[in-house]
C-alpha cells in the first residue's frame, strides 16, 4: 500500500543558530510548516530556503501556538519538532515503516537525548525524556489551550497511545546565557499559569520546592551519574524552580493588593 503523507511543523522564535539543522533534519517529510513568533533574527531567512509554509502567529502560550499549527499543517500524520531538535535517520526509518502499514496506534511518545555542555545526558530525568507525543495522527490529540508553558495535550475519540524506539536528538542550551534567558522566560510563563489556574501559593515552596528539584534531579533520578554536567544541571534546575515560585509569590501579592485597593 501507499504510505501515507507525513508534515513536520516547527515553532520558532529567533533561532537562528539552530534552526537549518533542525530542518535539514525533517527534509524527508512530505510538508514542512514553521509557526513564528514574529522572530527579528535571521530565522525567517533561513526557513524560506526549505519552505514556503511559514505562518506568523503572536505568541500566546505554547499551548495555544501548537494548536495553531495543527491547523496549518495538510496531512492527517504530524511530526512536531522543535527548532533545538534534530530527527535521527533512525526515527525517519521508523516512521515512514510505520506509514507504510495499517496503524493501531494514533499518538506516539519519542524518546529524546538530551545534550548539555557537550555530554548525552543519560539520568538527571532527562532520559528518556517522553516529552509529548510528538509523531500523531492530527485528528486524535490536541494540546491543552491553556497551557502558556510545558504544554500538555489531550486524546479524541478515544486515540490510543504507544512508544517509538528510535531517538530524536535535543541541544537545549548552547551557553549558560541561553539557559538564563531561557528559563527567565518560562519562569515567568509558568508563574502566570499558575495564578491563572488558580494555584494557592504557599511561602514554604519557596524552599521544599527547590530543595525537593534538586534531590530529585541530582539524587533520586539518579544525576550524579552525569557527572559536573549533572551537578550543573540539578543546581540551575533548583534555580529555576526558586525563581519560578518567587514570581508567582509576586504575582500573588500584586494581586491580592489589587483587591485590597478596589
Amino acid at each position: 500500500m501507499n504510505r501515507k503523507k507525513i508534515s513536520a511543523y516547527i515553532i520558532t522564535f529567533n533561532e537562528e543558530k539552530k534552526i537549518r539543522d533542525c530542518l535539514e533534519s525533517v527534509k524527508w517529510a512530505d510538508e514542512i510548516v514553521v509557526i513564528d513568533s514574529f522572530s527579528t533574527d535571521e530565522t525567517l531567512e533561513i526557513c524560506k530556503s526549505y519552505t514556503d509554509k511559514i505562518f506568523q502567529k503572536k505568541f500566546e502560550g505554547f499551548g495555544n501556538l501548537r494548536n495553531f499549527a495543527l491547523e496549518c499543517v495538510s496531512n492527517d500524520w504530524v511530526l512536531s519538532v522543535d527548532s533545538d531538535e534534530r530527527a535521527t535517520e533512525e526515527i525517519k526509518n521508523e516512521i515512514l515503516a510505520l506509514l507504510a502499514k495499517v496503524l493501531d496506534v494514533d499518538v506516539y511518545f519519542v524518546p529524546r537525548k538530551n545534550y548539555f555542555f557537550n555530554k548525552c545526558i543519560k539520568h538527571s530525568g532527562w532520559y528518556p525524556d517522553y516529552r509529548q507525543p510528538q509523531f500523531f495522527n492530527k485528528n486524535k490529540m490536541k494540546y491543552r489551550e491553556s497551557d502558556l508553558v510545558h504544554e500538555t495535550f489531550e486524546l479524541k475519540d478515544n486515540g490510543k497511545v504507544g512508544y517509538l524506539k528510535a531517538h530524536v536528538l535535543q541541544y537545549p542550551f548552547l551557553s549558560l546565557d541561553e539557559f538564563l534567558r531561557k528559563m527567565d522566560r518560562y519562569s515567568t510563563l509558568k508563574a502566570k499559569q499558575m495564578h491563572n489556574e488558580k494555584k494557592r501559593f504557599r511561602f514554604y515552596q519557596l524552599i521544599t520546592h527547590p530543595i525537593g528539584c534538586f534531590l530529585r534531579m541530582y539524587i533520586f533520578k539518579l544525576g550524579f551519574l552525569d557527572g559536573k554536567q549533572g551537578l550543573l544541571l540539578a543546581m540551575l534546575y533548583t534555580y529555576y524552580t526558586l525563581i519560578k515560585y518567587a514570581k508567582f509569590w509576586e504575582i500573588t501579592v500584586k494581586g491580592n493588593n489589587k483587591r485590597v485597593k478596589q
